[in-house]
């Protein structure tokens, strides 16, 4: 964690002279693969593994919006490595330019490739609470990484969110004849989600608000994030691009999943505590995960989430 003594600002904008030519190349990648999912909405899927150097962190989704003068993304990618490659597939689809790099959270599949974005001079948006949350974990994220992804991870930095949005008041972003609205929430996944409507195709960009396939996981509030799902289900979206899972699904179904595991856990913590069983002893004869995909380490991560959340209740 980073100290209170550190200025949070000369921290962040550090790197303020860097160009994508001063960071580091690593082995080249297979071309990023784009799906358009609507007209002018791309998403490149993430594989469902966990952080490994051949991956290069690249287990989240990543959208490209094209406007009539300017592009956005959303979310950067989870190594300045994978960012590179997500620029060159960018580029391959349109010539206008990357004004604006969206961070779901901060989670690193999501953040770790933001410095790359940032120094072609894209606008850093994101959640009141993201910055804060960067600065808190990025330096742990980044040992973490370094280990992980070796030197995919060569260049990543935390970057400042010039453009915040608040809970209480939404933000919309002017692609040129394409208008953005972004979303932030009170604490469900993280303590600083972020959901981007596109409005001119209806379709939703949940970030880790929504996982399909790859099980949930919680980081911010089990019940918050129940309390989420229903708001979010309001949405007049037709599609939605989740943060994990499939390039899109159709609105709202797509959350029926999800939910049913979230409730189910909450049930099954609930009866545990109910019954006086320890959380040692749930984790030992752990509830049913269903199908999900990479379950056997984030559902019992899940469990113990829970039962801290519920246990005074």
């Amino acid at each position: 964690m980073i100290g209170p003594a550190i200025d949070r600002r000369a921290l962040l904008g550090g790197f303020a002279g860097f160009t994508a030519a001063t960071l580091p190349r690593t082995t080249r990648a297979a071309p990023l693969p784009l799906v358009e999912v609507a007209p002018g909405l791309f998403v490149h899927v993430g594989v469902h593994q966990d952080f490994s150097p051949g991956n290069r962190g690249g287990i989240a989704n990543l959208a490209l919006i094209v406007g009539g003068e300017a592009v956005a993304v959303v979310d950067a990618g989870g190594s300045p490595a994978q960012a590179r490659d997500f620029l060159e597939a960018i580029a391959a689809r349109t010539d206008r330019p990357v004004r604006h790099a969206i961070l779901t959270h901060h989670h690193p599949d999501h953040v770790m490739g933001a410095a790359v974005f940032r120094a072609i001079g894209a606008r850093i948006w994101g959640h009141a609470r993201l910055e804060a949350a960067l600065l808190d974990r990025f330096t742990t994220y980044r040992a973490a990484m370094e280990r992980l992804l070796g030197a995919a991870i060569a260049g990543a930095e935390p970057v400042p969110v010039e453009e915040s949005v608040a809970v209480e008041t939404p933000r919309r972003v002017d692609l040129g004849g394409r208008v953005l609205e972004l979303r932030a929430w009170p604490t469900a996944h993280t303590d600083c989600d972020l959901t981007v409507l596109d409005t001119a195709t209806g379709t939703l960009i949940a970030g880790d608000l929504l996982f399909l396939e790859r099980i949930p996981v919680i980081d911010g509030s089990l019940l918050g994030w129940l309390r989420v799902m229903d708001e979010l289900a309001r949405i007049p979206a037709r599609l939605v691009v989740p943060g994990h899972g499939p390039a899109s699904a159709p609105w709202p179904e797509a959350l029926a999943s999800q939910r049913r595991y979230l409730e189910d856990l909450a049930a099954a913590v609930r009866r545990a505590i109910a019954r006086g069983r320890s959380l040692s002893t749930l984790l030992a004869e752990p509830p049913p995960a269903g199908d999900w995909l990479l379950s056997s380490d984030d559902h019992p991560r899940n469990i113990t989430a829970a039962y801290k959340e519920l246990e005074w209740e």
